[in-house]
Parts: structure tokens; C-alpha cells; sequence
């Protein structure tokens, strides 16, 4: 009853505001004879008036000269004519309210350059700098053809269903719409190809195409039609019907979000248009009947019934003999499934960070990502792409099985001692959506029926599993057993980047996109470990007020550090990762290459935090720093994407590189838009970064850099020379490594998704075991391939270089084991099982070097 209720109110309303609108202008009509009398004097009128008059004399004689006014006919042929000229003047007067929206009506039309210039929603594509279409954004999945691509018997099958006299009639068909009416729509209805082509083409029937009078149901379906009459006739103007043909293959939605033929043949029979057969054709052709009804995927049966009376028009037509519409029909209904997702493919993390860019340069210049068709060339090189996200893989798959070994029956969620977090599993499961989705609908009266649906019930899903060559298992679980079963994987992320030029060469922000969303590249940030000391021996070089050398020493000793922070007095006292200190008098260079703690600290106490954290800024690191005591080592969170970028500072001259996602956009035609270049300033002088490259050299070269895992991988060839610097926080909770090489600059992280998921053990969860694995194996992968080869080589030669580097020598007193990199930023020795006895200082060591400067 309510239905028919507010079917009444709307009739009521929409008569009522009719009447008003008639009054209007009725009042209106007055007081414009009114203002005409005042205007052109009321003899003029009254001449008008009187001329208007003669002439229907006139025409009245002229009427009964040739018809007795006295005949029985005369007043029907008077009334009759008189009917025709107001029906005549009603439609004229229906016309112009359709196309002009007169008095908000009927709705907007579109105007006449739209209908000369129809605008197809078209999906942008993304590429690769290569060429390689790697994903699309739309808000309807369509890729427009040429007819030329349009199967004849396509074409057939659709013109014998849908709109047999199609190539007879211009636009509108009046055979098609009496024959409707008088079988009340049992023998087809009247719209034809083009009413179809304009109801797709321009939306005739959203909201923004809706009137007054459309309020009203019966009146709406009339107005919706007679648009539909008014734009085919229109649209016939314009198009021939070759290009209405076109059109309409372009903008018709097949169902499974495939709008148009092209990604209609792709998704239903993963086939160019070109390539479908009559009984494909004619699958596609019947779905225009209802796309869900005869979807050959959801109802097989209704879409091979559906596909046989297409092939029995055709034949009814003379478009297949009957024996070959009886073969074709007896034939199975075969489709082969594969629907486009835009996530699908490589880089599909690089695709948020694409969009995004994309979106907001598109709302400052005037472009829809998702309707104009946009191509979109990005900086990856699909081959670079493709070698990173298999060594992710790779090693990945080996690291989480070194890891289950690790932990056991263990869960790995545990505190500082090494217990497990009591309530872990209910914190994390309180931030889901499906927690929050019971909350709502259970919360206050049920709060037990919650934990019952989270702990109890269990549901059919998909879960991703390293060990199943398909990627998945198929496995019942509750959201529980889920939450904990991804919570026991190691999560990574790792980016390339050419440091000349500022572009992305590969982008990898995680295992995969399908189930793990978040990505580790960009929109992560954790502590960078000791991958941040580079910034430190960065600013006590470069900074002329230090002015200090790679071949300076500085005692590696204990260090205490107190100092105020937020109103609270603190006492910061850093240890090595050995647990001891040796108190060699070690060169800059060598004491970079062992992540030795104390002298990294000792040197952020000189340089003071504050002019790191400017450092890092200046050379790319864009996050929040704290100008701490422990800045050196990495206290501060950071993403992935601006510590490489901070680090091709290094490669560049000096010179900060903007990272560079998107190379071009064009438009749907291929004319480009706008190209996008890096910006670079300068951050440190020529002679610091060459200084800076030469250590982080050391990092392999030097005795006991933690870098040296490196020479494992085969990437030496061709004279290419390489550095790196390793990073391992607090509990082995983050494992980081960026590799630098002069054309390209590649970091990776390795940890839990959430920082109490570790390793126990240094010596298999520091940066060197955990990332720097994953970014030896891509430019393993790399370097192997002969495209690639201008990639590898040596770094320039110095020039110019007067502060002392070379021949540094060495102090009795160093050793020669290697040190992890660990940095625990809280002061804590680490969870290393034996402390040794740290040695006593040697008075024959070599002077620190760098006090009296």
C-alpha cells in the first residue's frame, strides 16, 4: 500500500505544480498585454488586432468558395482540421519541452555538440615504460574497437534480434512501435539499435536526465521514450550507420564489469573480437536481453537457450541457412572465463600509488582517470618488475620456512622477554572490519554473540600459502584462526630506482596484493636501523664545521649521553651489537662498514642531532625525525621509498632525487599531455658523495663489514662495483638492506606485520640474512639478462678530491671478525646468548683522530 501511496502523492504533487505553472502563466499572459498596450500605445494594438482579423476573413472566404459552410461535412472537416493543427502545435510545443528542459520538465538533453561528439567512458591503461600494459582504472571496463574489428555475422546476429530493419528506417521505426502496441510488447519491442545506442551512449534514464513531470511513473516511461525517438533521430543526422553499428559495440554492457565488445570477447572467451565464432557472437548478442538472466557463467542453461534463438533469427532472416543454424545450435555453450581485475598483473602495488598520483594531477587539470580514457606510461621496466617480484618470492618462501622452523609450535607475537603477548589475537581482531561489522550489529545487548561469531563459526575462504603452487588454499577457518593464521608471515617490500634520473624501476610492497593489501614500499615506516648511520658520516663530512674524512678515527668506547627530553631528564648509554667494545681507534670508513653503535653515536653527539635530521631531510627522507641522541641509529620511522631516494643522493653527485612514478600521460588519441621530470637540488658536495660511495664500498670490501653476504650473488662481472648498508632494529623486529650500485639504487625490508613478530636469534634475523638476500637475487636476476648489461660497471673516478681516503692503513689493536648491524635504540644489549669479554684498550693504538678538529 505505501507503494501506491507515494505513486498518488507524486501524480498529486506533479498536477498540482502543473496547475500552479498554468496560473503562472496565465497571469503572465495578462500582464504582458497589459505592458504591450503601455508600450506601443493602445491604437497600434488595436491596428494589430484589427489587421489579424482581415486576414482570417480572408482566409475564411477562401475556405467557403470551395466548401458549402452549410454542408453536413463542414463541421467535421473544421473540427477535424483544427484537431490536426493543435495536435500539431501540442507536439511542436512537447518537442521543444523535451530539448530545452522548459520549465525543468523533462529533463537535460544532451546538447548538439555531445551528440556530434559523443564521449565514450573509456578506461585509462597503465604501462610500463617498456610498453607492457600492466593494469587499467575505470569506472566502466571498456576499450573501444573500429568496425573494421566487428565480426560480420556479429553484426548479423545483432541486427536479426534486435533491430531487423535496421539499414530501412532512420532512427525510429514505426512498424517496430505499432506492432509493439498492438501485441503489448509479446512479439518484441519497438526500440531500435540507435534508441538503444542513444539510451547507452547518453544515460537518458539517471538522475540527471529526470524532470519534474518524470516524477510521475507512466509520464516518465513516455518521456524517456520520446528522448530516446528525439536523440536516434538526431544520432542518424550525424553517423552513418557503420559508425552507429560501431558505437553501439563500444558502449553496450555485456555484464561481469565488461562494457563494450572488445573486453566482452576478452572476458567471456579471452578472445580479440576479430576472433569469436557465430555461436560466441551470438552468446554475446542474446545477453542483451538481460545481462544476469542469460550470463553464460551464473545460468548456463538460460544463456545456450537464449544463444539458440539468436541463431534461429539469423537463420529466420536469411543470415544462416536452417541447417547451419541447427548445427551451430546443437553444439555445447563453451566459454572460457577470465575477468579483468586492475589489480591483476604486476606492480599491483605500484598501482595504488599510481592512481593516486594520477587522480589528483587529473582534478588540477581537468582529466577523469576513470572516464578519459587516459594512457598513462609509467617508469617501471616490466622485466625489472617481473625479476623482482620472482626474487621476493624466492627467497621469501625460504626465509617464512626458516622462520616456521624458527618458532615451531611457538607463536611468535612476544614481548621483550620472550614471553607471548597474553590478548595479542583479540587487540588485532577488534581493528578488523568484521569485528567492527558484529559490534554493530550485536552491540550493547549481545556481546557474547561477537566473540561467538569470531571464535566459533567457521567460514570457507582462501588463504595464501607459500607451500600450494597455486598461491592458495582452500581451507575452513574462523576469523580467529585467520587473524593468527597471517599473522605467523613475514611481510617484505623492496623498490629500484635509478638515482640519474629519479625513476621507479620496480615496486614490490609486498608477497601479494590478493591478500595482503598494505604495502611495505611507501606506505609502511619503521625504525631504518643502522641503514640510517650513512646520514651521520654524511653530515660529519660535508658539514665544514666537522669537516672530517673517511680516514679520521674514533674510538669505538662505551658512550653515555643525558639529555632532556619532553620535560623528562633520559640517560642513553647505546651498546654494540657484540655486546662489548674492542676501543680500536677505527677509520670512519671501517666503523661505517661494522654498524659499530658507539662510534656512530659519539659522532651524532658532535655533528648534534639536529643537523642529521637536516641532513636527511635535505637528501630525501620526507617523515618526521626526532632530534634525539639515538637519531644515528635509526630511532626514527621511515618508509622504504625515501630512504632509497635519500640514498641515490649518494650516486648523483650530491644532487637529491625526486622519485619519478609516472614518465607521461596522453590522452585516448596518443597526443601527450603532460611529461613529468625529477627534480634535484643539492644536497651535499661532489667530493661528500664520492666520499660516501667509497664508504659504503667498505661495507663489502672492509674486514668484518656486514655487507659482505653481497659477494654470494653473482654480481661482480663487467668491472660492476657496488656498496650497501645494512640495518637490524630492536629485537631483530625490522631487517633492512639498500644496495647502490652507479645506475641503480635498490632497498628492501623484511619483518612482521607488527614489530613484536621476529626472529630471536641476530644471526637469522639481522638486515644481512633477511633483505639483503632478496636484493642480491633481483640484480642476480637482472645482470643476467643481456638488456641489462649498460647497467653494470664501475663508479667514476675521483676528481677533485683533496680530503685523504685512501691508504687509511690499519691499527694493531682492530679485529678482523665480522659484527651484525644491530641497533638497539633503547640502550639494551641484544638477546645474543654469550657477552665476550671486551678487551682492554691498547696504549700503542693510533690516535682519535677527529678531537682536535
Amino acid at each position: 500500500m505505501s507503494q501506491y501511496r507515494e505513486r498518488f502523492r507524486a501524480v498529486r504533487h506533479a498536477f498540482g505544480e502543473f496547475r500552479r505553472r498554468q496560473k503562472l502563466a496565465g497571469n503572465v499572459r495578462r500582464r504582458v498585454g497589459h505592458h504591450l498596450v503601455r508600450v506601443a500605445g493602445e491604437e497600434r494594438v488595436n491596428a494589430w488586432v484589427s489587421t489579424y482579423r482581415g486576414y482570417h476573413n480572408q482566409f475564411r472566404s477562401f475556405v467557403h468558395r470551395y466548401i458549402n459552410p452549410d454542408s453536413w461535412y463542414y463541421p467535421v472537416l473544421k473540427n477535424g482540421t483544427k484537431g490536426v493543427l493543435w495536435i500539431s502545435l501540442a507536439l511542436g510545443l512537447y518537442v521543444f519541452v523535451l530539448n530545452y528542459n522548459f520549465l525543468y520538465l523533462t529533463g537535460a538533453m544532451p546538447s548538439v555538440e555531445e551528440l556530434k561528439n559523443p564521449k565514450l567512458n573509456q578506461s585509462s591503461e597503465i604501462y610500463s615504460q617498456d610498453g607492457v600494459m600492466i593494469g587499467k582504472f575505470y569506472a566502466e571496463n571498456r576499450t573501444p574497437i573500429k568496425f573494421e574489428n566487428i565480426p560480420k555475422q556479429l553484426i548479423n546476429a545483432l541486427i536479426a534480434t534486435e533491430d531487423v530493419r535496421f539499414y530501412d528506417h532512420s532512427g525510429v521505426d514505426p512498424r517496430a512501435i505499432g506492432r509493439a502496441v498492438i501485441s503489448f510488447g509479446r512479439d518484441g519491442g519497438g526500440s531500435t539499435i540507435t534508441q538503444q545506442l542513444a539510451k547507452n551512449l547518453f544515460k537518458t534514464r539517471r538522475k540527471t536526465s529526470t524532470g519534474l513531470l518524470t516524477r510521475i511513473p507512466f509520464i516518465r516511461k513516455v518521456i524517456y521514450k520520446s528522448k530516446e525517438w528525439l536523440m536516434a533521430l538526431k544520432l542518424e543526422q550525424n553517423f552513418s550507420k557503420d559508425e552507429i553499428i560501431t558505437y553501439y559495440f563500444n558502449t553496450v554492457d555485456f555484464g561481469s564489469n565488461a562494457f563494450g565488445l572488445k573486453t566482452a570477447a576478452r572476458t567471456f572467451f579471452d578472445k580479440a573480437p576479430d576472433s569469436l565464432n557465430v555461436q560466441e557472437g551470438a552468446v554475446l548478442v542474446g545477453l542483451q536481453k538481460a545481462t544476469t538472466n542469460y550470463n553464460p557463467l551464473k545460468n548456463p542453461q538460460r544463456s545456450r537457450e537464449r544463444r539458440n534463438i539468436v541463431l534461429g533469427q539469423m537463420a529466420k532472416y536469411k543470415f544462416l541457412t536452417k541447417p547451419q543454424a541447427d548445427s551451430i545450435s546443437a553444439l555445447p555453450l563453451v566459454t572460457e572465463f577470465t575477468p579483468e581485475n586492475p589489480y591483476s598483473g604486476p606492480a599491483s602495488y605500484l598501482k595504488n600509488v599510481v592512481q593516486d598520483y594520477v587522480k589528483k594531477w587529473g582534478e588540477e587539470n581537468g582529466y577523469d582517470l576513470y572516464t578519459d580514457g587516459l594512457r598513462i606510461i609509467t617508469t617501471i621496466d616490466s622485466r625489472m618488475q617481473t625479476y623482482a617480484e620472482e626474487a621476493t618470492s624466492e627467497k621469501m618462501k625460504q626465509l617464512q620456512r626458516s622462520f616456521d622452523n624458527h618458532w615451531r609450535d611457538r607463536k611468535p607475537w612476544t614481548n621483550e622477554d620472550g614471553d607471548e603477548i597474553p590478548g595479542f589475537i583479540d587487540s588485532v581482531a577488534r581493528r578488523t572490519e568484521r569485528y567492527k561489522s558484529l559490534s554493530r550489529r550485536f552491540m550493547p545487548l549481545y556481546p557474547d554473540s561477537i566473540m561467538y561469531y569470531m571464535k566459533n563459526v567457521k567460514y570457507k575462504m582462501r588463504v595464501f600459502s607459500w607451500t600450494n603452487k597455486r598461491g592458495y588454499d582452500s581451507v575452513e577457518m574462523t576469523p580467529y584462526d585467520s587473524i593468527a593464521y597471517y599473522k605467523r608471515f613475514l611481510q617484505s617490500g623492496m623498490v629500484a630506482m635509478d638515482p640519474h634520473t629519479g625513476y621507479i624501476r620496480a615496486w614490490v610492497g609486498g608477497l601479494d596484493y590478493d591478500y595482503f593489501k598494505y604495502d611495505h614500499v611507501k606506505q609502511g615506516k619503521r625504525q631504518p636501523g643502522s641503514t640510517f648511520k650513512p646520514f651521520v658520516y654524511t653530515t660529519a663530512i660535508d658539514d665544514t664545521l666537522i669537516n672530517l674524512s673517511p680516514c679520521d678515527r674514533i674510538q669505538d668506547r662505551p658512550f653515555r649521553k643525558e639529555y632532556r627530553e619532553n620535560g623528562e631528564d633520559k640517560i642513553w648509554e647505546p651498546k654494540n651489537s657484540t655486546g662489548y667494545y674492542s676501543y680500536s681507534n677505527m677509520t670512519l670508513r671501517r666503523a661505517m662498514a661494522r654498524s659499530v653503535n658507539s662510534i656512530t653515536a659519539q659522532l651524532t653527539d658532535r655533528v648534534t642531532p639536529e643537523r642529521v635530521a637536516q641532513y636527511a631531510h635535505r637528501m630525501g627522507i620526507k617523515s618526521r625525525l626526532e632530534a634525539v641522541p639515538s637519531i644515528g641509529l635509526g630511532s626514527s620511522d621511515v618508509s622504504l621509498y625515501e630512504l632509497v631516494a635519500a640514498y641515490c643522493t649518494f650516486v648523483n653527485d650530491g644532487e637529491s632525487t625526486e622519485p619519478i612514478i609516472v614518465q607521461r600521460i596522453e590522452d585516448r588519441d596518443g597526443n601527450v599531455i603532460e611529461t613529468f621530470t625529477s627534480q634535484h637540488k643539492r644536497a651535499i658536495s661532489s667530493e661528500t658523495a664520492f666520499l660516501m660511495r667509497y664508504m659504503l664500498q667498505g661495507g663489502l670490501q672492509e674486514s668484518g663489514g656486514t655487507s659482505q653476504n653481497l659477494w654470494s650473488f653473482d654480481l661482480f662481472k663487467n668491472h660492476n662495483e657496488m656498496g650497501g648498508k645494512t640495518g637490524t632494529t630492536s629485537n631483530n623486529s625490522d631487517g633492512w638492506f639498500v644496495g647502490v650500485s652507479n645506475n641503480l639504487i635498490v632497498g628492501a625490508w623484511v619483518g612482521g606485520d607488527d614489530r613484536s613478530i621476529h626472529f630471536r636469534s641476530t644471526d637469522l634475523g639481522e638486515g644481512a640474512k633477511t633483505a639483503l638476500p632478496l636484493v642480491g637475487r633481483f640484480l642476480e636476476k637482472v645482470y643476467h639478462d643481456p638488456k641489462f648489461k649498460s647497467l653494470q660497471g664501475p663508479f667514476p673516478k675521483a676528481d677533485g678530491i683533496t680530503k685523504e681516503y685512501l691508504n687509511c692503513g690499519y691499527s694493531d689493536d682492530e679485529e678482523t671478525t665480522s659484527e651484525s648491524d644491530s641497533t638497539d635504540t633503547s640502550g639494551e644489549v641484544g638477546d645474543s646468548t654469550f657477552v665476550p669479554v671486551a678487551p682492554a684498550p691498547d696504549p700503542t693504538t693510533p690516535p682519535d683522530t677527529t678531537r682536535n678538529q
